[in-house]
C-alpha cells in the first residue's frame, strides 16, 4: 500500500493511493487514526482496515493524486535519525576515509517539507546542497535488535532530499546546524509499505537530478551500513519506536564536491527518484520570497 499526507482546508489528512486517485481516510474511515503516524502505531489491523475502507470508498472520498498539496509524508516523526557517509564514494569525495562506524545525527520536524513544496535556501548562506536518500520507517519498538531480526521492524519506506547548508555544517565538528534549517528536507511523496519493496530496500537505483541534469546516480546495494546493520547499531544505544524515520545516507555527486561547487538556488527544481518508489520533486525558493 501507498499512503500520502496532504493539506485539506488547512489540516493534514492521510490518504491511501488507488491508482491515480487518493482516498481521503478522514472521509472513508473516520474511526481510524487521523494521521499516518497514528496508523503506523496502530499496526497491521489498522492498515488492513484502511485498505478495506479505500476499496469501498465512493467518489466523495476520492481526490486526484496530481492535484494534492503534499505535506511531509510523516510530518511529526518521533525521531529523525540520519546516517552520514554511508556510500564509500561519497565519503571519499568529502575527504573522509571509509568509515568503520556510521556518522549519526538528528533532524527536527521543522526542517521537513513536502513533495512539490519549496525547499528554502536560507538568508544565512548560499551553500544549499542536495542529497538523494532512501528513508526507512520503523513499525515496531525495539532495543538491542540483531541485524538478522531488523527487517521485521521496518514498516515502510519513502524518499528524502536532505538539503544541507554546507557552510553551517562545517562551522563545528557536529553537523546539526547545517542539517536543520527550516524547510530544507524534502520528504515524500509516498509512504510505501515494506511488503512492496525488497527487504531493507536493497538493490534499488537512486538518482538526483537538478534542473533535469543527473547529479547523483547509484544503487542502495552500495550502502556501507544497510538498513539491518544500521538498526542493530542504533538499538545498541536507543529504543526505536513506531514512526521513527531513518534517513539512510546519500551517494556521491553532491554539489559541494564539484569544482566549481554547485549550490541549489532560487528557481531551480530538484528531483530524487528511487526505483519502485517514485519521484520526490521540490522547487528551490529563497527565504522570504513568496513567488
Amino acid at each position: 500500500m501507498r499512503f500520502v499526507t496532504f493539506d485539506a482546508g488547512g489540516a493534514d489528512h492521510v490518504g491511501l493511493r488507488d491508482g491515480d486517485d487518493v482516498v481521503d481516510l478522514a472521509m472513508a474511515a473516520p474511526d481510524l487514526p487521523g494521521d499516518l503516524l497514528g496508523l503506523i502505531r496502530a499496526g497491521d489491523d489498522a492498515m488492513a482496515a484502511a485498505r478495506t475502507a479505500a476499496d469501498k470508498a465512493g467518489a466523495e472520498a476520492r481526490r486526484p493524486y496530481a492535484g494534492l498539496t503534499f505535506r511531509p509524508v510523516i510530518p511529526n516523526p518521533p525521531k529523525i535519525i540520519c546516517i552520514g557517509l554511508n556510500y564509500a564514494a561519497h565519503a571519499a569525495e568529502g575527504g573522509h576515509e571509509k568509515p568503520t562506524y556510521p556518522s549519526l545525527f538528528m533532524r527536527g520536524a521543522t526542517s521537513l517539507t513536502g513533495h512539490e513544496q519549496p525547499i528554502i535556501r536560507p538568508m544565512a548562506s548560499e551553500q544549499l546542497d542536495y542529497e538523494a536518500e532512501m528513508v526507512c520507517v520503523i513499525g515496531a519498538p525495539g532495543r538491542h535488535v540483531k541485524a538478522a531480526d531488523a527487517h521485521a521492524m521496518v514498516a515502510g519506506y519513502s524518499i528524502f532530499n536532505e538539503g544541507s547548508v554546507r557552510e553551517f555544517q562545517r562551522k563545528t565538528s557536529q553537523w546539526t546546524m547545517g542539517k536543520n534549517f527550516d524547510q530544507t528536507g524534502g520528504f515524500g511523496p509516498d509512504y510505501i509499505t515494506a511488503d512492496e519493496l525488497p527487504p531493507g530496500g536493497i538493490g534499488l537505483d537512486i538518482q538526483c537530478r537538478l534542473n533535469g541534469q543527473v547529479m547523483q546516480d547509484d544503487n542502495t546495494s552500495n550502502m556501507l551500513f544497510p538498513v539491518a546493520e544500521a538498526i542493530e547499531i542504533l538499538t545498541e544505544c536507543m529504543t526505536l519506536e513506531p514512526g521513527d524515520v531513518i534517513v539512510t545516507g546519500t551517494p556521491s555527486g553532491v554539489g559541494h564536491a564539484r569544482r566549481p561547487p554547485v549550490w541549489m538556488k532560487d528557481g531551480d527544481t530538484v528531483e530524487v527518484e528511487i526505483e519502485g518508489m517514485g519521484i520526490l520533486r521540490n522547487p528551490i525558493r529563497n527565504e522570504g520570497d513568496r513567488h
